[in-house]
């Protein structure tokens, strides 16, 4: 390897391990993995025609994939919804708001504390959330294809052993 003005020639020099750690791969993958998941919604029949143009203008990122994953079918207050998804209550509010503009959810008496409001899942926000169940399906099965069965059981039994320590 040639040495570049600034660069020391110890072993501390080599920088390689920058792109190739594992928190970089982690996160290549995970997005990979949404932008699959999102072309699959956008096409997805049962989608609102609405929804599926935002998912296909990339209108739909990841942080919207967080209320998907983590809204309870039977809704959930903002503070439970943020700290799920691992957000910012304000963070959460705003995404909220425009997933509310979409017509995905809506804000609601919580039917245990009349004070509190709850985000719970619209009828249309049903049909996204099935659609997302099919296409995290496939995309699953589309991964498992490209690395082997037995390389995509490894992975997830890593992946669920590293996320519960």
């Amino acid at each position: 390897m040639e040495k570049t003005e600034g660069q020391g020639t110890d072993q501390g020099s080599d920088q390689s391990w920058r792109i190739t750690h594992l928190g970089r791969l982690l996160g290549h993958a995970l997005r990979r993995f949404d932008e699959r998941v999102l072309t699959l919604m956008a096409s997805n029949v049962n989608v609102p025609l609405a929804l599926s143009n935002l998912a296909a203008r990339d209108q739909v990122g990841a942080a919207h994939i967080h209320i998907t994953r983590h809204l309870a079918v039977g809704g959930s207050r903002l503070t439970e919804l943020a700290e799920s998804a691992g957000m910012s209550k304000q963070a959460m509010g705003d995404l909220v708001s425009q997933c509310e503009a979409w017509g995905l959810v809506t804000r609601e008496a919580d039917p245990h504390d009349k004070r509190a409001r709850q985000v719970v899942f619209t009828a249309s926000g049903l049909l996204w959330l099935e659609a997302f169940r099919h296409a995290v399906a496939q995309a699953e099965d589309e991964f498992r294809q490209a690395v082997g069965q037995d390389v995509a059981t490894v992975v997830a039994l890593g992946l669920e052993a590293y996320a519960g320590a």
